[in-house]
């Protein structure tokens, strides 16, 4: 019989299961891995350094807040704990009373949403993103490669003298962030070292063979940049955190470690002499602070007065958010300088005005009072402590995600240390409500959660 078109079989629709699974797994992370990422990009000029401009990230930030809004009003997705939801929206209440309270309410309005954004929405956005050890694992492994990324760039930036001034030559090594933010790839380098590290103490047992090696040579790497930050209150942060993480592996682990750290400091700053003068004058500094003070110094200790000035004065709720740069001038002494210098790294020299106190206790005490430095400090403190409590828990019973606690602890710490020395402000600010949205996935997430691999 000859065959018709009829006979034909039909060839069915190709099924993909598992890309449909692994799509259903990770797609949700983008809009977060963008937001990290971002930050790879330059930054114009008139971006860097301002807590009121609003960068790439900021607004990849925003998707990210609207992108699980949407997801949890769709799909009805679980809400967050009881727990969670106490600790990381009492903050709110301070950001809500000092605006409310403060002498013009408009004008606080942008640092609500600021504040809102950073320590609100996006730490609840990642919580919620976050579904087991390996989408945290996804997030931090993002972190490790935007310093490597933005390291590299201060690495050359200080070998060709191309960076932010420091000390009359332009070798400071700032990545894309520009003179104006010199904190801001410190602050990357050391989010990334801290989860390189973290990785290599503890290390899934199913994880392939080079996974820890390889984490051991970015940590180490970093270090470079990391030093040729010259950021005190960076590298203060970065060895409090570090040894915080190396003494809860357990000693054995502590001194093999250190040993390798010390070892690679001294082969990097010492055998090949990377910023070794320089540094070591950076370093002696730190116990110089008390004693004989630089301008920069000087100017800071004068913020930190004006700070605690003007919450004896409003010490309920604070001046307002926003209020610290109009009500500086009436209660600093006439020691303070009119504006840090800031030069190199392509752009011109420009006088940077002092906005803030450069310590993050006090910005919130002088802004929002003591209703807002409780929540806040409370908020914080609650989640540092479910981290670690959550961490010796997974480490005695020796599962599988205890890197993933490791690395939470080790860069909310980080966090909390450098706080003292430096505020919110810039385009890396957004990285801070995703550590804390890490620390608080991990301190408050259900138990079965926390501990999948």
């Amino acid at each position: 019989m000859t065959a018709t078109w009829t006979d034909t079989p039909v060839p069915r629709a190709v099924s993909y299961p598992g890309l449909r699974r692994q799509a259903a797994r990770w797609g949700p992370l983008l809009p977060l891995i963008v937001t990290v990422l971002l930050l790879a990009a330059p930054i114009q000029a008139e971006l860097a350094g301002s807590s009121s401009s609003v960068s790439p990230a900021d607004i990849a930030s925003g998707v990210l807040v609207a992108f699980c809004v949407g997801r949890a009003l769709r799909s009805r997705l679980r809400p967050l704990t009881p727990a969670a939801v106490v600790v990381l929206g009492i903050p709110a209440v301070g950001f809500a009373v000092a605006t409310v309270t403060a002498a013009d309410p408009v004008a606080s309005l942008p640092g609500f949403v600021r504040y809102l954004q950073v320590f609100v929405l996006v730490p609840v956005a990642v919580v919620l993103l976050i579904r087991d050890a390996g989408a945290f694992r996804v997030v931090t492994g993002c972190l490790v490669a935007l310093a490597l990324v933005q390291g590299a760039i201060g690495v050359y930036q200080y070998a060709t003298g191309t960076g932010a001034s420091y000390m009359g030559e332009d070798i400071r090594a700032v990545g894309t962030f520009g003179p104006t933010d010199v904190m801001g790839m410190a602050t990357v380098v050391a989010y990334g070292l801290l989860a390189a590290v973290a990785l290599a103490l503890c290390t899934p047992q199913d994880a392939p063979r080079w996974l820890r090696p390889c984490a051991l040579a970015a940590a180490v790497a970093l270090v470079v940049p990391l030093a040729l930050s010259f950021s005190r209150g960076a590298w203060i942060a970065t060895v409090f955190a570090a040894v915080a993480m190396v003494v809860l592996t357990g000693w054995r682990q502590a001194v093999r470690a250190l040993t390798v750290v010390t070892a690679a400091a001294v082969v990097l700053v010492g055998g090949f002499g990377v910023g070794s003068e320089m540094i070591s004058q950076r370093l002696t500094s730190i116990t110089d602070v008390t004693e004989a003070p630089d301008q920069s110094v000087n100017d800071r200790y004068t913020m930190w007065a004006a700070a605690a000035s003007m919450w004896r004065e409003q010490p309920a709720t604070g001046v307002g958010l926003k209020g610290f740069p109009a009500h500086r001038d009436g209660h600093a002494s006439i020691g303070l300088s009119s504006g840090s210098d800031t030069a190199g790294a392509g752009q011109a020299f420009q006088k940077q005005p002092l906005l803030s106190p450069h310590n993050m206790y006090l910005l919130v005490l002088s802004e929002q009072g003591l209703i807002g430095v409780t929540a806040f400090v409370g908020s914080w403190s609650a989640i540092l402590v479910g981290a670690v409590r959550r961490l010796a828990l997974a480490r005695k019973k020796r599962q599988a995600a205890a890197d993933c606690g490791l690395a939470a602890v080790g860069l909310m710490t980080w966090q909390t240390v450098d706080f003292l020395y430096a505020d919110i402000g810039g385009p890396s600010t957004v990285l801070a409500g995703v550590v804390l949205g890490l620390a608080a996935w991990w301190a408050f997430a259900r138990h079965d959660e926390a501990i999948a691999a």
